[in-house]
């Protein structure tokens, strides 16, 4: 639990909640901090590819290099993160 959800939680249950509206409300948190974790993710390998990617001048169309280096940098973004995370989820089961 982290600590955003752990304050939540102490303040729900300051607020009178009984226990099952306090692991709902810890559940949408915990929900809501993965999709922010996401759209970080998203955020951060979109800024890594175009910079490394976008040669040109914007036009209508990216070039064939462009394209081909973009859909490439998103693929070995997702790989090491898929990577990442299997890692630490074998590290965590042990």
């Amino acid at each position: 639990m982290s600590s955003t959800t752990a304050a939540a939680a102490s303040t729900s249950a300051e607020l009178g909640f009984d226990a099952a509206t306090q692991k709902e409300l810890q559940s949408f948190l915990e929900q809501e901090q993965t999709k922010a974790k996401l759209q970080s993710s998203i955020h951060t390998f979109t800024d890594m590819c175009w910079d490394k990617c976008i040669t040109g001048s914007i036009g209508g169309r990216f070039s064939r290099g462009e394209e081909s280096c973009l859909v490439n940098c998103v693929d070995r973004f997702l790989d090491t993160s898929m990577f990442i995370v299997n890692s630490l989820e074998q590290k965590r089961a042990v």
